[in-house]
């Protein structure tokens, strides 16, 4: 394999960094949201269960709406406060499903799901993050409806950071299901599986949830030994992302490989095999020789198989 490609500028991992001061102080403050929502420089992102609703541009869509606007789009599920712009209040609005049909005739709108109109740059990057804010909560929302202690309907209160049970009494809060994503590391060489959903050609890190009692070392080196057989030792941190997809985090890591031969679990992975640093950078940058692909930049995968080319074994500093 000749040697590396020139991986050129790193690229902005995906709905990090957001703009919005989620501003949690005002959540539970009836009047200030009600005087935010009636402001007319508020705006909101709508989402319809896995889509969101834009307006349509000729390459870039606009994914905010007026209060206005948004209320001629359908029935309005449910109303979360994500924060404030430059103390302007953002929101985000749940549809009815019913809507969609409608949504997707309309000439002057584009409605799409959120991997697509990150991996695609349908919308200026500014919006990711709060996008992927409303669209996880409000995905909690669609699932947790009813309590679990009771089964009685709950009331979503604090803005859409909390529902409240009138039953038994019982506060619910928002979830995130935290989520290890590793790249195993033999020497010159990293692991890397695929899945049969996944795009044809491209191959990525391993991933699995936390279970309850693991730390995160554990996960990693118990869901590498599931998938893929092989025995792990030190761990280093990489970094994490928002993956609302319906809602986790991603936390990043590369993990030290003590054994090498696989073992792969086939219900998890299609496949998984072993790759030189040479081969990962084409990956990269689309060049592999056999049409391989990595996952692009809006995903985490991508930074950190990118770190291990380009830093070797400094990922364990």
């Amino acid at each position: 394999m000749p040697s590396r490609p020139e991986l050129g500028p790193p690229a902005s991992l995906g709905y990090v960094a957001s703009i919005l001061d989620r501003a949690a102080n005002l959540r539970s403050d009836q009047a200030a949201l009600a005087a935010l929502a009636a402001d007319r420089r508020a705006a909101s992102y709508v989402v319809v269960g896995e889509l969101v609703v834009m307006k349509r541009g000729d390459s870039v869509h606009e994914p905010l709406f007026s209060g206005d606007e948004a209320a001629a789009l359908g029935k309005i599920r449910e109303t979360v406060f994500l924060g404030l712009a430059e103390g302007v209040g953002r929101f985000g609005l749940g549809l009815d499903q019913s809507a969609v049909d409608g949504l997707k005739a309309r000439y002057d709108l584009f409605v799409s799901d959120l991997r697509s109109i990150a991996v695609q740059g349908l919308v200026a990057p500014d919006h990711l993050p709060p996008l992927a804010e409303a669209k996880a909560l409000l995905a909690w929302h669609a699932r947790h409806r009813f309590c679990p202690n009771c089964g009685v309907a709950t009331e979503m209160i604090d803005a859409g950071w909390r529902r409240h049970c009138p039953a038994c009494k019982s506060e619910h809060f928002p979830r995130t299901d935290p989520v290890v994503i590793m790249l195993a590391i033999d020497g010159e060489r990293c692991l890397l599986g695929r899945q049969s959903r996944f795009a044809p050609g491209m191959w990525s890190c391993l991933a699995g949830f936390v279970e309850p009692g693991e730390n995160v070392e554990e996960a990693v080196r118990r869901e590498m030994q599931e998938e893929a057989g092989i025995r792990c030792g030190r761990v280093a941190y990489f970094a994490s992302q928002p993956w609302p997809f319906p809602m986790s985090l991603m936390i990043g890591t590369h993990v030290q490989a003590l054994s090498t031969e696989l073992v792969v679990d086939h219900t998890e992975l299609e496949g998984a095999r072993w790759f030189e640093r040479a081969e990962a950078a084409k990956m990269l940058v689309q060049q592999h020789p056999e049409g391989l692909t990595a996952p692009p930049p809006v995903a985490i995968a991508h930074h950190i198989i990118r770190a291990w080319v380009e830093e070797g074994s400094g990922v364990f500093r």
